[in-house]
Parts: structure tokens; sequence; C-alpha cells
């Protein structure tokens, strides 16, 4: 038996591990960094134990320190997640070699799972129908190798081959990751060098291995996926439990934004088919513990073919657990302990349960990553935390309010499930309680997952793996309230403003805010608002006047109703509707976040008086995030066309390429290979190509 278990990982999934093992009785070991001393799953546990530096190669990945840490805190057994080292056969091999128990498959498992091109090689053998893929020597003469790695060098030589051979549009891979790194789409040959090169890049960053293949790109595609829970070689004559299936096909940059099970609009014989097929594949590979079967379905064909195996527990087991009503980690647990499952008994799946990822990301500006203090996190009608105990809304949350979200890792904040007898009212209540979650100090994704869970192609499960890549998400991250929504809870804001300042007066406060003796002019009262097409602040003034009752001075149908510091009620053309107002009392932020029926408006006191130490140079190209630049793709005077890459940065495990805003000349490069920015720092400055008919800098233009 599991005593003691150390979780090899962080954040929501160590804090999920927790929670099945304090309802087993099992004590818990966290390991933690130094950006995470401070966060929930570090006090979650019952023992944690230091890992020196930040950085996941300082401290997560490190094997060797995570086995001494669960020496160090008497731990049995070990746990490793998802992501990090979950799927690392060498450190599995490693914990068992210490004589502490692996929570997850044989190594041998994650080995011969491990490699994309050769698990394909595997599944094939098998009888699970997979996609043809190829490797440099198969492009370029017919040949089999096992490595890709020198793809990039062969393509521009063997073009013409390849062209008779091969038709995009492709799909570049990487062999030994996941979650949308080290993938390209490539629409023309000529561009194939240049993705592979790119694929292997930041595969060999995030993976250790910049291994990759080419394959068929299915545009109709759906991601579906089968849960099983392997007994082993000795585990009997039935092999495999399978615990039906999920669809994850809603996605950005390659990475699951939207889960649900079972999975919808399937035809009951390929549903049937797709869970033969996953289990043939745990089988085959003698699998214990959970993992699940990854297959990409064809829509227009019927057809499906297998993608990968995921050797350990995946960010979206909780639907499965809902529907089905099991605890999938403690049936890993049972079978690290040798236990029996002959008891276990999976009948028909029961209601329909989803799964949203909310990132701390700005879907309208490229998903971009972001990084801040959480001041509010609220999700209303929570039912239960880490754990299904029946319908409605549970939270499995990494942070919480006053928790910082840095750079190191990846962006994702925490997971909202619901789980409702039909997937018309899963869709409803879970859009619902996002629309009236409280999330501020920093932008997520919450609105576009309210408008993706109310959309058409969402609601009659149409979608498919390439649906974001060609949407409008300026539209589909808007706030919900349109047009109205920012001028309108500016307005309450700049009441409320005032009605906090009479209120800390020390004399005086029974005299109503902004009363005047004489009336000539009304108050100004200005904010910064992020904008949704330029991702730079834009100012929003609102005009109001005071004394026994306000008004709007810049709109005659606006009514206030109420009035006070914290909230304001309006009445605009009849309908009447609240507006909380929750301000920053510190005067450096200055942020001001609004929630209404409109949605959630964040605001931000404009300044006074401009900082000249803050102004930069027009042409500035600034960092998006903090972060650490990778690679320059430009030098000073160096002239660049619109869109054409100057530097490419990573943050939170992903790659981003800072480009020229328009075609100019580069005068300064701000930043070096490998040097740590900060958000907004000056990286580059690009002075824009003018026209033989506009006048330069300094010169007059002749007269109309």
């Amino acid at each position: 038996m599991i005593t003691r278990l150390l979780v090899a990982n962080r954040g929501e999934i160590a804090r999920r591990v927790f929670r099945t093992c304090r309802d087993l009785g099992i004590e818990t070991v966290a390991v933690h960094s130094d950006a995470d001393a401070g966060m929930p799953f570090v006090r979650d546990a019952d023992v944690a134990v230091h890992l020196p530096g930040s950085t996941p190669a300082e401290t997560y990945l490190r094997g060797d320190l995570v086995i001494e840490a669960a020496r160090k805190a008497g731990a049995d057994a070990v746990h490793p997640g998802y992501g990090f080292l979950s799927e690392n056969a060498a450190f599995a091999q490693q914990v068992i070699d210490a004589g502490l128990t692996w929570v997850g498959p044989d190594p041998s498992s994650i080995e011969k799972m491990g490699s994309k091109i050769e698990s394909k090689k595997l599944m094939e053998a098998a009888g699970v129908p997979v996609l043809p893929s190829w490797t440099g020597e198969e492009l370029s003469s017919g040949g089999r190798v096992a490595s890709a790695s020198d793809l990039g060098g062969r393509v521009a030589s063997a073009s013409e081959r390849i062209e008779t051979r091969i038709e995009t549009p492709l799909l570049v891979k990487a062999s030994a990751g996941g979650g949308g790194r080290g993938m390209r789409i490539v629409n023309s040959l000529d561009a194939l060098r240049g993705e592979i090169e790119a694929a292997q890049s930041e595969a060999a960053s995030a993976f250790g291995d910049g291994t990759v293949f080419v394959e068929p790109y299915i545009q109709s595609g759906r991601h579906i996926e089968v849960q099983v829970v392997g007994l082993g070689a000795e585990g009997g004559a039935d092999g495999a439990i399978v615990f039906g299936d999920r669809d994850c096909s809603v996605q950005r940059r390659h990475q699951k934004v939207i889960e649900e099970a079972p999975a919808p609009a399937l035809p009951e014989a390929t549903r049937k088919a797709l869970h033969e097929a996953a289990k043939v594949a745990a089988d085959a590979i003698d699998y214990r513990g959970a993992g699940t079967v990854e297959f990409l379905y064809d829509v227009a064909s019927d057809r499906f073919y297998f993608l990968e195996m995921n050797t350990r527990l995946q960010v979206e087991h909780p639907v499965t657990e809902a529907v089905f009503g099991v605890d999938l980690v403690a049936l890993q647990i049972a079978v690290a302990e040798g236990r029996s499952l002959a008891g276990l008994e999976v009948g028909a799946p029961k209601g329909h349960s989803i799964e949203v990822r909310l990132y701390a990301e700005d879907p309208a500006h490229g998903y971009q990553p972001q990084s801040g203090r959480i001041t509010r996190f609220e999700v209303p009608g929570v039912v239960s935390q880490f754990a299904t105990t029946g319908y409605g809304i549970r939270l499995d949350s990494g942070v919480g309010a006053g928790d910082e979200i840095g750079t190191f890792y990846d962006a994702m904040l925490s997971k909202v499930i619901v789980w409702a007898p039909t997937r018309d009212q899963a869709l409803r209540q879970l859009a619902g309680a996002l629309a009236k979650a409280q999330l501020h100090g920093l932008r997520t994704n919450r609105d576009l997952l309210v408008n993706l869970l109310r959309d058409l192609v969402v609601t009659g499960a149409t979608m498919d793996t390439t649906w974001l890549d060609g949407s409008d998400l300026s539209a589909l991250g808007a706030v919900p309230g349109g047009e109205q929504a920012v001028p309108l809870s500016a307005f309450a804001a700049a009441i409320a403003l005032a009605e906090a300042a009479r209120l800390a007066r020390p004399v005086q406060t029974r005299i109503p805010a902004g009363w005047r003796n004489v009336v000539s002019q009304p108050q100004e009262t200005a904010f910064l608002v992020s904008s949704s097409s330029t991702n730079e602040p834009e100012e929003v003034a609102v005009h109001w006047y005071g004394g026994r009752s306000f008004r709007s001075a810049d709109r005659d149908d606006v009514i206030v109703r109420e009035a006070g510091p914290d909230s304001v009620v309006l009445e605009v053309a009849g309908v009447r509707r609240t507006f909380t107002i929750h301000s920053a009392r510190d005067p450096v932020s200055q942020s001001v976040d609004v929630e209404s029926s409109l949605g959630h408006v964040a605001l931000r006191r404009k300044p006074r008086f401009v900082d000249p130490a803050t102004q930069v140079a027009a042409g500035s190209l600034l960092a998006p995030m903090p972060g650490s630049v990778i690679a320059l793709r430009a030098a000073v005077g160096d002239v660049v066309a619109e869109g054409q890459p100057i530097l490419v940065m990573e943050a939170m495990k992903m790659q981003h390429t800072i480009a020229a805003p328009y075609a100019g000349t580069v005068t300064e490069l701000a930043a070096t290979e490998g040097q740590q920015v900060e958000a907004g720092a000056v990286l580059a400055v690009v002075v824009p190509t003018r026209s033989t008919d506009e006048p330069a800098a300094g010169e007059e233009g002749e007269d109309a």
C-alpha cells in the first residue's frame, strides 16, 4: 500500500491528485520551484520540498532532484501528473530503481509510445489505422528511416521528386512531444523546408528532441480520443478497460480549448470501432494504468486514424470521470498498488460533460500569453472542486486571487467543467457560469469561451480542429455587451469613483460628489482601455454632472437610478442594469474592473501627468509579454518587408515571432539572444519606408 505519495508536478494537476489522496488516506508531498513557493498546490500538500530555481529545466524536469525530494520527505510513491516528466521512460525507471512505486505505465510502454514515428509503425503492425508519414529519406528516395532530423537539409535538392509524390496541405509534427509544440501546417512545398526547421527548433527547445516527420493534413478532421485503463500483462485475458470517448476538436494552435464526453455527432458504428482500436493499441504494449489513445476522425470519409497514445493522465480526464462516475486517479493508484479491478463495471455514459481551459492569454492578438497578478477569481455555481459529486459546475484550478502568473510555465489557469443531463443543458450552464465569473488582474480567454459555447458551430457539433484558425477571433472574443459595454461601464466607474472620493473626504462628506455653485462645464473622467484591434490602450473619456443627482453629458438616454462607491444602477432606454465596480486602492495600478450583464470591462485611470521616461520612439517594437529572446532574424540597417520576422521570443513554453509592422529599415536592435526582457521593453526600432510623394520629417509638402 502507498502511504505517502509525491506528485512530480505543479499547479492544478498536483492539487487534483492530492484531492484523491486525501480521500484514500494517503499523505502527500509537493515539490516546488522558487516561482511556485506561494502557490496553492504547495499549501495543499502535507509536506513540501523546495527545488532551487524557477525554469522547468532547473526544477520540474530534474528527475534526480525529484527523487531526492521523495527520499527527504519519506515518500514511497511518485505520481507524474501530466507534462514535464510524465512521459519520460528514463525517469519512470529511475523511480522504480530507487525503490519507489511508480504511479504510471511500465517504462517500456512509455518508450514504445514516446516516439510518434515508432508508435505509428507499432500500431500499423497491430492493425490500428494510421496515416501515411514521411521522413527525410522517404521524401527524397522512398526509403524508410527512423530519424527526420536531416529533412530540412534535403528538401531543396529533392523538391522535384517531392512534388510528384505528395500533395499539400501537409503537417509537420514533433516525434517526441505534444501540445501543439513543434507542429506546423504547410500549404506550399516551397515553404516546407523553413517550416521543418522551425518545428525542429521548437521541438528541441520543448522536448530536448528535434526529430520531426511529415504526414497529410486532414482539414475537416475531428480530434477524438478514447480513455483506457490497462491492467498490464498480468491483467488477464480481457485486457484494457475502455471508458468511452471524448471530442477535443476545438483547438487553438493545435492545443485543446474545449473537450467533451461523450463525443457528439459520431456514428455509433464508428464509436464502437474507435473503442476496439484503442483497446487493441493498449493491449499491444501490455499497457498498465490510465492512458489515452488519440485519433483523427475524417468526417468526410467517416474514417479515423491513430495519432498517438498519451501514456499518462490527460488534462481533460474530468469529463470522462463525470459521465462514468469514476475517479481515474484512484484507478491509477489501485493499478500501481497491484489491486484487482475485476469487479469494476463500466456501463453506458450518463449525461454529458464539457470542460473548458481557462488561459491567461489574449485570443484577439495571437493568443499572446499574459502575466501578472490575479486580483479576483470567482466562478459562480461551483458544486465541487477536483472531483465530480453531482450535476453542476466543477472547478479544477491551480490559482486563486492574489496569485502571480509568471512566464516560466504554461498559461492555463484552471479548468471549468460541467456535468448535465443533456449536451444542450451542459453548454448553456457552462456558458452562463463563465459569463458571470469574475476574473480580474490580467486578460484571459473567458469571453472567447463564452462565445464559443454559444456559437452555432459548437452547439451544432460541426467543429473541426481547424475551425478557430479561420475564424474572426476579435469577434468571437468580444465582450458580450458589444459596443455599449465600454462607454456605459466607464460612466458607471466614473460615478462610483466620485462617490468613493466623497466618502473618503475627512470633512463635508454630505456635499454631493461633483457639486458646483455655478455649473459651466461637465466633469471629465478619463480611462484607458485596451483596444481589441490594435492591442494598444485607448482613451475613453466620460463627461458627467454631479450634484444631488448624477447625469451623463454624453448621452441623454442614460438615467442614474442608484449610485455608490461599489455599485451603480443605470437605466438606458428603459432597460435597467447594475454595474459592480472593483477599484484598486493602490495608486500605482489605478485599475478599475466593472462587471455587469454587458460583460467584464477592465479600465485603468488615465494619469494626469505623463512620465517622460516611459515614452518610446516611434517605430519601436515592444515585448508583448515577459520572456527571453532566443533568435535574431534581422540586423541594424536591414531593409525589411511588412510582416518580416525581426526576432523570436520564448515565453510560457511557446515561441512568438516579433515581426515588422510595415516595410522599413531596422535602425536599432535593443535585445540580444538569450536576454530576458520584461513586458513593454523596446526590442527593436523599425523606421517606415517613405513613399516617393510623401515629404520626409522636417520637409514641407507642396501646396495643393
